[in-house]
């Protein structure tokens, strides 16, 4: 899996894919007092709500381009949808890699079927509990606070737009996703990360399951 990210294939397409739900369209009761010297900028806590968003988005390891699209719910169908927009939009003499994490539609029977009609398309399925293996998740980071955390959205429309141009902002200077972290230190800290774990008595079998899943003696299960 972190082979993909530090040493992506020259041909093939690596693409980190998943989901941003429940995006809310929320629009403030009164207008926030902007930043000025002296002063914090402030938004009040009091705001109405519009209706909900759900962005898909595929982030392109190697060059740092995204293609998103927002649907309403995050079903299998959704998702179907989402991966036929992928098809259109790679060029045809592309193999794709989707990594992806363990969301019960990603692996719904309707997308095994599309998976097997597309023989191009191989999924890399992320252990459980390990998110901050799917690169797309920075991206979702970086639209939260620079878009949608001090945003203003009297509709659901008006949120898509935003979304959406903030996407084609994020294409217009595209930066290629850069693995900067030692694979072997990452491996280390989980495993003393486990220790510190396993040494509280009162750990739950729900959170060493967890653990289970998230050890790199797993991770060739999950791919």
């Amino acid at each position: 899996m972190v082979g993909l990210y530090v040493n992506p294939p020259a041909h093939p397409i690596v693409l980190s894919v998943d989901e941003k739900s429940q995006i809310q369209a929320l629009d403030r009761t009164q207008p926030g007092l902007p930043l000025k010297k002296g002063r914090l900028g402030t938004m009040t806590h009091d705001y109405k709500r519009h209706g909900t968003t759900t962005l898909f988005a595929a982030l392109n390891v190697l060059d740092g381009t995204v293609i998103g699209r927002n649907m309403q719910r995050h079903r299998h169908q959704e998702f179907i949808r989402f991966l036929n927009t992928i098809e259109s939009q790679v060029p045809v003499d592309k193999a794709v890699h989707v990594i992806l994490d363990n969301y019960a539609a990603h692996k719904h029977p309707k997308v095994r079927a599309w998976l097997d009609r597309h023989k191009r398309f191989t999924f890399h399925f992320i252990p459980t509990s390990c998110s901050w293996l799917n690169a797309v998740e920075g991206f979702f980071a970086k639209l939260t606070r620079q878009r949608l955390k001090r945003g203003v959205f009297r509709s659901v429309v008006d949120l898509q737009e935003a979304i959406n141009r903030y996407v084609a902002e994020t294409n217009a200077r595209p930066k290629p996703f850069t693995w900067t972290a030692d694979p072997d230190e990452i491996i280390a800290a989980i495993r003393r990360g486990h220790q510190a774990l396993d040494s509280i008595p009162s750990a739950s079998r729900r959170a060493r399951k967890r653990r289970r899943d998230c050890n790199p003696a797993h991770w060739a299960c999950a791919s």
